[in-house]
């Protein structure tokens, strides 16, 4: 039965756990030594990325469903994502045996949506409409308006909130110790929401913080305005938490429940995701190392403290590493990209690598021949093997007069180039 109360409820959690049992894993909180030593606290990983469809996504979508009455079930539900959400609901649909229409964006990679199949087999149809979110999620309101299908909402939905919430459930449960801080990823804020439905009852000294992207900073700007806002333009880095609105029933909820939002910037999230994937063989998605990558901002705040670390999701695509690593270099200080203009003549390029360091390395060069200049240019991208290797690599350059354009702090150039 759908419910008609209009903020989620502790009650209405411990439901939806009840729901829930035998569909999702009761997925585990471990002690991470490495953290820990890291920031001289108890760092704990609640690991949702071992959930099944590698998510939490699946407990509000499956909550929501659950909810329905019969009636609604038989018109099926519809949905609009490129990830996460997606999988959640294709993989309810075949649990429950409801038909889901899903739409995606032409533009999302060729290993979600063969996911989103898998999960919902014969269950679901897969529409890929228009390039962005957006697109997708007009045709998903048009196909609701046209059928009866319940539309499942990603994250500003009551049940949706509620199902998320049973994350905090567990945690409270399986924590034998209290809970200084916990910290939580923001996307359009319905795990949040849920989260701190449980712990403001529960656990209300814990200090609750949310994470977003600095590059997608909506419930942050949200809570700052006192409204919800649109943001027109965000970095979609982090696809797992880049929304342009937050929701209006998680606005209320996280303005009055998070002591603190933290701003996350993409290239240190792509350092955390190595980080965890080469010192504790966790595969995390970005938004699953958002977390991770806030500990840094508050380290004096939580040294001897016992802090809770969310990992929301493990469905990083493989075919990203190479940007991931990329992003990660950058933000460490450790690539730095140049336009060289080499004079026409032999020599000049021996001339330049005598210029760099022993352990600067040339990573990228690409150069093009111009017989009627003087000097040709060419796109050079030297890796460093410590950020204190830059400055004396500029004093080297400027003295021998070498003629540049540096590209990082530029960044629509650095986008065209690189």
């Amino acid at each position: 039965m759908s419910t008609s109360h209009s903020v989620p409820t502790l009650d209405n959690i411990f439901l939806a756990a009840e729901r829930l049992r035998g569909v999702i894993n009761h997925t585990p909180i471990f002690f991470n030594a490495h953290l820990s030593e890291q920031y001289g606290a108890n760092i704990y990983l609640k690991r949702e990325d071992l959930q099944t469809v590698r998510s939490y996504k699946i407990r509000g979508a499956y909550n929501k469903m659950a909810s329905l009455t019969p009636e609604a079930l038989a018109g099926g539900v519809v949905c609009a994502s490129a990830g996460n959400h997606a999988q959640g609901v294709a993989y309810a649909c075949r649990k429950m045996e409801v038909k889901g229409a899903i739409f995606m964006p032409t533009t999302t990679p060729a290993q979600k949506v063969k996911q989103v199949r898998l999960f919902g087999q014969e269950w679901i149809e897969i529409h890929l409409v228009g390039d962005t979110y957006d697109d997708a999620y007009h045709a998903s309101m048009a196909y609701r308006d046209s059928t009866n299908a319940v539309f499942v909402h990603p994250f500003d939905d009551l049940q949706v909130i509620e199902g998320q919430g049973t994350v905090g459930l567990e945690i409270f449960k399986d924590a034998d110790f209290k809970i200084d801080y916990l910290l939580m990823a923001i996307g359009g804020g319905g795990l949040a929401s849920g989260i701190s439905t449980v712990f403001k009852q529960l656990s209300p000294k814990t200090q609750l913080i949310g994470v977003e992207p600095e590059g997608s900073p909506t419930m942050h700007k949200s809570i700052q305005e006192g409204h919800v806002v649109t943001l027109d333009n965000i970095d979609k880095f982090v696809d797992g938490a880049a929304v342009k609105r937050a929701g209006d029933i998680t606005f209320d909820i996280c303005s009055k429940s998070l002591n603190q939002i933290l701003l996350v910037p993409e290239g240190k999230v792509c350092s955390s995701i190595l980080q965890l994937y080469n010192e504790e063989a966790i595969v995390a998605e970005p938004a699953g190392a958002l977390t991770v990558a806030a500990l840094d901002l508050i380290k004096e705040d939580i040294k001897g403290k016992n802090v809770v670390v969310l990992i929301s999701g493990g469905n990083n695509d493989i075919t990203r590493t190479e940007e991931i690593k990329e992003r990660s270099l950058l933000y460490e200080g450790l690539k730095h990209y140049f336009i060289i203009r080499f004079p026409q003549r032999s020599g000049a390029f021996r001339e330049f690598l005598n210029v760099l360091g022993p352990n600067d390395d040339i990573a990228r060069f690409e150069y093009v021949k111009k017989t009627n200049r003087e000097q040709g240019p060419a796109l050079v991208g030297i890796e460093l093997k410590s950020r204190e290797d830059f400055a004396p690599l500029i004093e080297r350059m400027d003295a021998n007069r070498v003629v540049y354009e540096y590209l990082n702090d530029q960044p629509d150039l650095f986008q065209f180039m690189v």
